[in-house]
C-alpha cells in the first residue's frame, strides 16, 4: 500500500452503497471502495453476487491512515450504520450477500473486532442477540464502477432508498435517543441547544464571529472537518461566515420553513448536528454565505493541525 501508515479494513452492511459515505466522512480515511468478498469464485459481478447464491458480501473496503484514526473508531461508525441483529439481511434487503460481518486482516483486528462486539452485547441496546459475523479477509473484488460512491452521483435515488429501506429510522431508533443523552453531559448548555435543537447564538457574542487566525473548523461533537479560515469572511452579520466548506461532502443541506421563514439549513455529515444556514448573498466566485454557529465548532489553530491528527490540511496554510 505504499505508506506503511495506511492499513486496509473491510465491513460488509447490507447494501454498499449506503456504507461508503459514512466512512469517506472520516478524517484519516483515504479511500472507501464498494466491492464483494467472502465468496467462492474470482472476479463476480453484481448479478452473481445477488441473484446467483454465489456466498459473496456486498461490502466496503476502507484504506485508513492509523496514525490519524483508529480502528476502534472504524468499528464505532461500523455499529452504528446497520442492525447487528440480522443474520438475514439487512432491513428491506434479504439474502446471503446483505449479511454482515467484519472482515479482519490482521490479529489485532481480529482482538479489536471481538472487543467490540462483546460490549456492544454487554451494553443491552438491542434485545436480540448481536450475530454479525467476524471473519478473516479474503480477496476482495472492488464492484462496477457505477456503484462507487453512488451517493455522490445519484443523491435524491440514495437518501430515498436510505428512507425506504429502513435504515434511516433504524438508526433513529437505536442510537440517537442514547447518544443525545450522552451529549447533554459533554457539551454546554448552549452548543447543545445549537446542534441538537436547532437553536442560534447571539450575533456579535459569539466565540468565533471575529476570529481572524489561520486553522481549520470542526464539528463540536465528532471532530469532523468543516471549514477553513482561508474561507472565513466578514459577512457583518455577526456569526462565522465561511464561502464553503472544506469539503462538498463535509456538510448536508436542506430545506427549513421554521420561523416563517424559507432557508437552507446546513448540518455536519457526520454527526448531523445543526451548524446554522446557508445563503445566496455571499461573495463570488462561490455567491455562498455559510452561516454558522461558533457553538457548533471547535477550532484548531495551523500550528496545532499535526499534533491532532489534521496534518492533510496544513497545505492550506503554506504561502
Amino acid at each position: 500500500m505504499g505508506d506503511q501508515n495506511y492499513q486496509l479494513a473491510t465491513f460488509a452492511g447490507g447494501c454498499f452503497w449506503c456504507m461508503v459515505k459514512p466512512f469517506e466522512a472520516l478524517s484519516g480515511v483515504r479511500e472507501v471502495i464498494a466491492g464483494y468478498t467472502g465468496g467462492n469464485f474470482e472476479n463476480p459481478t453484481y448479478e452473481d453476487v445477488c441473484y446467483k447464491n454465489t456466498g459473496h458480501f456486498e461490502a466496503v473496503q476502507v484504506t485508513y491512515n492509523t496514525q490519524i484514526i483508529p480502528y476502534q473508531k472504524l468499528l464505532d461508525v461500523y455499529w452504528q450504520q446497520i442492525d447487528p441483529t440480522n443474520s438475514e439481511g439487512q432491513f428491506s434487503d434479504r439474502g446471503t450477500s446483505y449479511r454482515t460481518a467484519i472482515f479482519y486482516h490482521n490479529h489485532e483486528q481480529q482482538l479489536e473486532a471481538q472487543r467490540s462486539k462483546h460490549e456492544l452485547e454487554k451494553s443491552g441496546r438491542f434485545e436480540n442477540p448481536i450475530v454479525t459475523l467476524i471473519l478473516p479477509a479474503t480477496e476482495f473484488y472492488r464492484a462496477e464502477e457505477y456503484h462507487q460512491y453512488y451517493y455522490r452521483k445519484n443523491p435524491l435515488k440514495y437518501e430515498a432508498y436510505r428512507r425506504g429501506s429502513g435504515r434511516d429510522g433504524f438508526i433513529e431508533q437505536h442510537w440517537n435517543t442514547t447518544n443525545n443523552e450522552l451529549l447533554k453531559t459533554k457539551l454546554t448548555k448552549l452548543q447543545y441547544e445549537v446542534t441538537q435543537n436547532k437553536g442560534t447564538e447571539p450575533p456579535f457574542d459569539n466565540e468565533y464571529w471575529d476570529n481572524k487566525s489561520e486553522g481549520i473548523y470542526v464539528d463540536i461533537i465528532t471532530g469532523e472537518p468543516l471549514f477553513s479560515s482561508a474561507d472565513k469572511f466578514d459577512s457583518g452579520c455577526g456569526w462565522p461566515s465561511f464561502t464553503k466548506p472544506l469539503k462538498p461532502d463535509a456538510v448536508q443541506e436542506k430545506p427549513d420553513y421554521s420561523h416563517f421563514m424559507q432557508r437552507t439549513e446546513v448540518t455536519s455529515t457526520q454527526g448531523a448536528a445543526h451548524l446554522g444556514h446557508v445563503f445566496t448573498d455571499g461573495p463570488q466566485p462561490t455567491g455562498l454565505r455559510y452561516c454558522i454557529n461558533s457553538a457548533a465548532l471547535r477550532f484548531i489553530p495551523k500550528e496545532r493541525l499535526a499534533e491532532e491528527g489534521y496534518d492533510e490540511y496544513l497545505s492550506l496554510f503554506s504561502h
